[in-house]
């Protein structure tokens, strides 16, 4: 008499293949996923699995949404790595952000109506979708203000707010209104004077 076959698992999620070559994800598909499915961002109806983050922008991410929380107004709410919206079929997930305070606690995912701030902390492998992909599509979406933060050699942090130039598309773009290494100090979205020891490890 042979044993029965031993079930095995089907394995972790990952997005089906002809899904992904039609590039017809959507953010309803998003809202669908199984609980092991790994942190994605969808982009132009294509799922993009996120890299694990190193230890040190996990850091650099806790000790700003600290900051931001101890002393962002009231109607201002620090939350981290909550899908945005931007299109039908492109969601990002900005490593910090700042929403407004009356957003609905059990929304995951964000319009670009309701963030004030978006920030990328710029890791080896996301340089160039967070120092262009990114700031294009926040841009073009409204969100209002967007940071980048880099790490190397030493945590420096680069603010813009959207401006009056357009581009190519007419979309509007970003423009940087401060950066600074020791202490960014901005009068947007609220009165800030951010010394950068306090969000370095």
């Amino acid at each position: 008499m042979s044993a029965a076959p031993i079930p095995t698992s089907p394995g972790p999620w990952c997005p089906d293949p002809m899904r992904q070559q039609r590039a017809d994800y959507t953010l309803e598909d998003l809202l669908t996923l199984p609980d092991d499915a790994p942190r994605v961002e969808l982009v132009d109806g294509v799922v993009q699995v996120t890299p694990s983050p190193t230890l040190g922008h996990q850091d650099i991410s806790l000790l700003l949404s600290l900051w931001l929380h101890s002393h962002a107004p009231a109607h201002l709410r620090v939350t981290q790595a909550v899908g945005v919206g931007l299109s039908p079929n492109t969601s990002r997930q900005p490593d910090v952000l700042l929403c407004r305070a009356e957003v609905p606690s059990n929304r995951s995912t964000l319009r670009p109506a309701d963030v004030v701030l978006a920030v990328e902390i710029v890791s080896p492998g996301t340089r160039r979708i967070d120092r262009f992909a990114k700031p294009g599509e926040y841009a073009a979406a409204g969100i209002p203000f967007y940071w980048r933060i880099e790490q190397d050699p030493a945590v420096h942090v680069y603010a813009y707010r959207i401006g009056d130039r357009v581009g190519p598309g007419g979309e509007r773009q970003y423009e940087l209104v401060a950066d600074g290494a020791d202490v960014i100090e901005l009068t947007e979205p609220f009165d800030i004077k951010l010394p950068i020891a306090e969000i370095t490890p």
